[in-house]
């Protein structure tokens, strides 16, 4: 029976270590933010112990930032890019990963060259053609300037090529079409890289103040960030009120996340990795 290796045990112990360090610094502010919202209001940090916690909080935030409405809006518009990033991302990867095509590594290379142009940068062709088509000011001003996005195009197309090509081979033989092996073969393989893609879109368009700040003018169109943004200039020196509305914002991402996280990290992790 061989002996347990003392340097490995160290090494194990200075990791969890190390996570732990990490995890406290990052947990802390959320701590902090979660703890005040409970306060009475006007009560600072220093006499938070010392005083009776409550829920009120969370009833004044949501009634005078109007939050029904905002999530609402959220919720559609982040559904909506979401769907349309899942479907232009899947037929897009695909045909880089598996069709054959002159000119597909350079319209690769194209696909790569967007992710490194910042959206600001985008923001007055795209409002010009958002007002030549009259769509500002609507849900489609929200949803259309980030219906495509090379993340997620390069994302799946690396996940596909993970995918042996022998199933798919084998599909062709019993009769099925591309479209037919994407739905039924690819996709449902793939289903961690689709995971990790809604995530992060839909974490993203949830935690958008510029899209909505720029191309609506419109209360009933506000989304959760603007709300919150509004909120905040509302009640800039009460924090407790303010640390719920920011919690009130931030659960449902949370939620969802801890509901995907497993998926998420086979995604991120296999992604890349080719058979």
């Amino acid at each position: 029976m061989s002996k347990p290796n003392p340097n490995l045990k160290s090494g194990d112990f200075f990791s969890l270590v190390l996570l732990l360090l990490g995890a406290f610094i990052v947990l802390l502010p959320l701590f902090v933010v979660f703890l005040t919202s409970f306060a009475p209001t006007a009560t600072s940090l220093e006499n938070l112990s010392k005083n009776s916690w409550s829920l009120a909080n969370y009833r004044v935030a949501w009634q005078q930032g109007k939050f029904l409405l905002a999530f609402a809006n959220s919720t559609l518009v982040a559904i909506a890019v979401t769907a349309f990033q899942i479907v232009t991302s899947a037929l897009a990867g695909y045909a880089l990963a598996r069709l054959k095509f002159r000119g597909r590594q350079a319209l690769l290379l194209v696909v790569l060259a967007t992710l490194v142009i910042p959206f600001q940068l985008l923001v007055i062709p795209i409002f010009l053609v958002l007002k030549w088509g009259h769509l500002i000011n609507t849900y489609w001003a929200l949803i259309l300037p980030t219906a495509v996005n090379g993340f997620g195009i390069f994302l799946l197309r690396q996940y596909f090529q993970t995918i042996p090509v022998e199933l798919e081979e084998a599909a062709a033989i019993d009769g099925a079409n591309r479209l037919q092996i994407l739905w039924r073969v690819m996709l449902p393989l793939a289903r961690p890289a689709l995971v990790t893609l809604f995530l992060f879109t839909f974490i993203g368009e949830w935690n958008d103040l510029f899209k909505p700040l720029v191309f609506t003018t419109r209360p009933e169109l506000r989304t959760v960030q603007l709300a919150l943004a509004e909120f905040q200039e509302q009640f800039t020196n009460n924090w407790p009120l303010m640390m719920a509305a920011v919690t009130i914002a931030t659960v449902p991402v949370m939620v969802l996340f801890l509901i995907g996280q497993r998926q998420f990290i086979q995604g991120i992790a296999t992604t890349g990795i080719k058979n």
